[in-house]
């Protein structure tokens, strides 16, 4: 089992979503973030004064998949998420040692799909 972390652009979330769905992958929580990358936060003008900026808004999808989702997830997220330009965003792939389902106790794999 793996735990895919994708951070990515809010405007590219309906294509990510998109295909996810595609390829079958429909269990996916979903919260704004903010935070910066290489790029440092965006610098804006205001009353003719350049004021830096910090942090960026950016989607954080979590997914947890069997092992035979995770190229396909992690796919989705990359054919979604890419323009091309800095600020795209990162994807982090886990081990998930053990996934518990409250409802009915199932454990592992069973628990995920």
């Amino acid at each position: 089992m793996k735990y895919i972390i994708g951070i990515i652009q809010p405007d590219r979330l309906d294509d990510v979503l998109r295909r996810l769905t595609e390829k079958e992958i429909h269990l996916v929580t979903v919260t704004n973030v903010i935070g910066r990358g290489r790029q440092q936060g965006v610098a804006e003008i205001y009353r003719s004064h350049k004021e830096p900026g910090n942090l960026l808004r950016k989607i954080k999808l979590e997914i947890a998949v069997n092992d035979e989702y995770a190229e396909p997830a992690i796919d989705a997220i990359t054919g979604g998420a890419i323009s091309g330009n800095i600020g795209d965003g990162k994807i982090f792939v886990m081990d998930l040692s053990e996934c518990i389902r409250i409802r009915t106790g199932e454990k592992g794999n069973a628990a995920i799909g």
